[in-house]
């Protein structure tokens, strides 16, 4: 598809230009989000009475991005997240989490300002690319770590995840102590059951012989 630039589009182009695109691309992230139009004579026709505004318009947004730029570029976000021993994430996060985080430090971006390919899936120090406009463009680092102390360590360089060869050992090893700790209890159950009915035997051994001795001292009194 044949489309024409209203803002400057990396690799693509500047704004006027007409270029072709995959249609995919086209529909689900140009044409929607107004950085282009279908190349036809209508809207070349349309673009060449909007040109002066639009150019306006993103000297405005640039000033804009410039401002916000000087506030977040080179800064450090923590995300705290729960994950495993590996540093696998018991879910993502995403650029919408990003976005919403970098807006809490009172700099409003927009989600589709976050440039990451696929959602972060585990622990660790990231470089994120932000779009602020199509002339303005910073980088911020985030970090995701399971706790505040956590993210500290990897932000010192810190390796803080397991080896998956070294938790499924530990796994194992939990495991094996378990099951000998299982069988002791198992046994010494078993030796004070045994105590037990000893113990039981023996009483009632003594209590036969009483009654016998008791006889035996009745029969001498009586000769």
């Amino acid at each position: 598809m044949e489309v024409i630039l209203l803002e400057r589009v990396g690799k693509l182009g500047q704004m006027g230009d007409v270029v072709r695109v995959k249609d995919g691309y086209a529909r689900n992230f140009l044409l929607p989000r107004g950085k282009a139009l279908r190349a036809n004579a209508d809207n070349k026709s349309k673009f060449e009475g909007m040109k002066a505004e639009l150019q306006t318009q993103s000297l405005e947004r640039k000033g804009e991005a410039g401002k916000l730029a000087a506030k977040v570029d080179g800064k450090t976000f923590v995300v705290i997240r729960q994950a495993s021993e590996t540093g696998q994430l018991f879910g993502s996060v995403s650029t919408r989490d990003i976005a919403t985080l970098i807006s809490t430090e009172g700099a409003v971006i927009n989600r589709t300002a976050v440039e990451l390919n696929a959602p972060i899936k585990s622990i660790g120090q990231y470089k994120v690319p932000l779009a602020l406009h199509p002339d303005v463009e910073v980088s911020v680092t985030v970090i995701v770590a399971r706790s505040e102390a956590e993210a500290e360590r990897i932000g010192r360089g810190e390796d803080v995840t397991v080896r998956r060869e070294d938790a499924e050992d530990a796994e194992a090893e939990a495991e094996a102590a378990k099951a000998r700790a299982e069988a002791l209890f198992e046994a010494e159950s078993e030796e004070a059951e045994d105590a037990a009915v000893e113990a039981t035997a023996e009483a009632a051994a003594e209590g036969d012989a009483k009654p016998a001795k008791a006889k035996r001292k009745k029969k001498t009194d009586d000769e």
